[in-house]
């Protein structure tokens, strides 16, 4: 595995096969726009997309929020990302925020968000962006961006219907209302609810189970998973095809056979 990489504003942890990144920037509700998450975002995902050894990715926050999304006070007196005339503007989003979806996108290995505290705006389309989301109760999630006169700019708009479906994720973006925990999980945009000192380690025993899986058949499905969203289902299917021939010639794929027909745990290696 190459080194673990340095981050400024977040930190990584690691148990087994299992990398949780926690933002750490609480003197700032872990915002996204004003820190230097984006990058660290970013080098996380490549780090881990070059390391076979990383099977799951947990997103989590420091403190009292999971992230509050975009810096107000920089919006109010147009500085920092939010500064300069149109063209300006639009580079910043493009060379700032929306590196984060891009990167997410191309994730390899299943994500969980942990949502701690306060997921708006940015915030909780980096929840959206990840496979799985769990939440405390008390949890404040919003898609908020028209609360303060702006659009989803990070491709929230993108992911939340495809979580949700087009009505609930036009109600929630249209009204920019905000709602709990459990609310979130009767919608369908967090699998399950956990007391806050059990958060961590409800999402370590999930992203542990898919620690456990042959490596490549997992990353494999990610990969097909997220190409599904693009694809005509006869393109899908040879895209599966090929896939499929991969696993078959895997010494993992004959290890999980040779475990079930002997009743016993499978090893595997990720080959």
């Amino acid at each position: 595995m190459t080194l673990v990489p340095t981050l400024t504003d977040a930190i990584i942890t690691r148990s087994g096969r299992v990398v949780t990144l926690t933002l750490n920037r609480d003197d700032v509700r872990n915002e996204l726009t004003g820190t230097k998450l984006v990058e660290d975002i970013e080098r996380t995902v490549a780090w881990i997309n070059a390391n076979e050894e990383v099977a799951a990715l947990i997103i989590t926050g420091a403190g009292k929020a999971f992230s509050s999304g975009g810096n107000i006070k920089h919006m109010f007196h147009r500085e920092g990302s939010f500064g300069g005339d149109v063209y300006e503007v639009q580079n910043r989003y493009r060379a700032g925020i929306q590196r984060i979806p891009l990167a997410m996108q191309k994730l390899e290995v299943p994500s969980i968000a942990a949502i701690n505290g306060a997921a708006v705006g940015a915030g909780f389309d980096l929840a959206c962006m990840c496979d799985i989301r769990l939440a405390v109760p008390d949890a404040i999630l919003g898609e908020t961006f028209v609360n303060v006169g702006i659009i989803p700019g990070d491709g929230g708009a993108w992911f939340l219907q495809r979580l949700v479906g087009y009505e609930r994720a036009a109600e929630l973006t249209f009204s920019g209302r905000t709602f709990k925990g459990e609310e979130a999980k009767a919608m369908g945009i967090v699998l399950d609810v956990a007391a806050p000192d059990d958060l961590l380690e409800a999402a370590q025993r999930l992203a542990q189970g898919f620690a456990g899986k042959p490596p490549q058949a997992l990353r494999l499905t990610k990969r097909l998973m997220k190409s599904a969203q693009r694809m005509e289902l006869a393109d899908f299917l040879e895209h599966c095809a090929v896939f499929q021939g991969i696993c078959h010639n895997t010494g993992d794929h004959i290890e999980a056979l040779a475990a079930t027909l002997e009743k016993r745990l499978p090893i595997f290696k990720g080959h």
